[in-house]
């Protein structure tokens, strides 16, 4: 059966950095293009990156230059450096895997989803 676990998650001061991972079990892992979603509360889920099976990047505009979606197909994992954080990044941080094809900027083109992890950026 499939699993996206992240990790990586936590409180930090505005400003600081957080890496979130996520380690993906029961598929074929490269074949699968990956993105970071975010939801915080009352607010709907948004993108935050994905990243192509062939390693293609894109982020969303309040993403750029601030966080870097990579990721390490030998270990099945992928990852979301994020830096200067601010409290409006506060939200619980989800990865999915998907292999349709297409953009991968909107929910419904991922097959599988992780569990999420919690970022708290304190101000």
């Amino acid at each position: 059966q499939v699993q996206l676990v992240e990790s990586g998650g936590g409180l930090v001061q505005a400003g600081g950095s957080l890496r979130l991972s996520c380690a993906a079990s029961g598929l074929t892992f490269r074949r699968y293009a990956v993105g970071w979603f975010r939801q915080a509360p009352g607010k709907e889920r948004e993108l935050v990156a994905t990243i192509s099976s062939l390693g293609s990047t894109y982020y969303a505009d309040s993403m750029k230059g601030r966080f870097t979606i990579s990721r390490d197909n030998d270990k099945k994992t992928a990852y979301l450096q994020m830096n200067s954080l601010t409290p409006e990044d506060t939200a619980v941080y989800y990865c999915a895997a998907g292999s349709r094809g297409g953009s991968y900027t909107t929910m419904n083109q991922y097959d599988y989803w992780g569990q999420g992890t919690q970022v708290t950026v304190s101000s």
